[in-house]
C-alpha cells in the first residue's frame, strides 16, 4: 500500500465523527446514520484514485454521503419500507441533561425540515462548509443553498420558539 493511501485512509478515519454527525442529520435516525457513514466509508476508499489532492477530502465524501441516501432512499420506496422516528429517550439518564434536552429538541426539530433544507442546514450549520462548498456537495447553485438554508433557520427558529410548525415546514 503507498504512502498516500495510507495517508487517504488515515484522513478518511479522522473524519468519521464530523461523518456520522452529518448521517444523523440527514437521516433522522441513528442507526442508519451508521450504516450511511459505513457505506460512504466503503465507497470513498474504494474510488480514492478519483479524489483529486488539493481538493477538500471532507467535502468529497460529504457528496458520495449525499449520493449514498438518495440511493438508499429510492431503494427504500422501491420496497416501501417505512422510516423509523428516532427513540426520543435515547438519552435519559446522561448528565448533563440541560444540554441533553437541548440538543433532543433541536434533532427533533431537524426532522421537521423538508430534505433540502435539512442537507443545506448539516452541511452548512453543522459541518461548517461554506456555502460554496456545500452548494458543490448538493450540486445546486449557491443561490438555490441560500434560500434553502434561510427557510431552514426560519423553520428551525420557529419551531424551537414554540411557533407553528407544520406550516413552517412546508414552505
Amino acid at each position: 500500500m503507498s504512502n498516500a493511501t495510507e495517508s487517504i485512509r488515515r484522513d478518511i478515519a479522522g473524519l468519521l465523527p464530523r461523518l456520522r454527525r452529518f448521517a444523523r442529520a440527514i437521516t433522522r435516525n441513528a442507526e442508519d446514520a451508521d450504516d450511511l457513514v459505513q457505506a460512504a466509508v466503503e465507497r470513498a476508499l474504494i474510488h480514492t484514485g478519483q479524489w483529486e489532492p488539493g481538493t477538500r477530502l471532507d467535502s468529497w465524501i460529504f457528496r458520495i454521503m449525499k449520493n449514498a441516501w438518495i440511493d438508499e432512499l429510492r431503494k427504500r420506496t422501491r420496497h416501501n419500507r417505512l422510516f423509523a422516528a428516532e427513540d426520543e429517550g435515547e438519552h435519559v439518564g446522561v448528565s448533563h441533561a440541560e444540554q441533553q434536552i437541548d440538543a433532543m429538541a433541536v434533532r427533533k426539530a431537524m426532522v421537521q425540515l423538508t430534505d433540502d433544507q435539512r442537507l443545506a442546514v448539516g452541511l452548512v450549520l453543522v459541518e461548517g462548509l461554506t456555502y460554496k462548498e456545500a452548494a458543490e456537495v448538493l450540486d445546486i447553485p449557491v443561490g438555490t443553498l441560500t434560500s434553502r438554508l434561510a427557510r431552514g433557520r426560519e423553520t428551525l427558529q420557529a419551531i424551537l420558539s414554540g411557533g407553528d410548525t407544520r406550516q413552517e415546514a412546508r414552505t
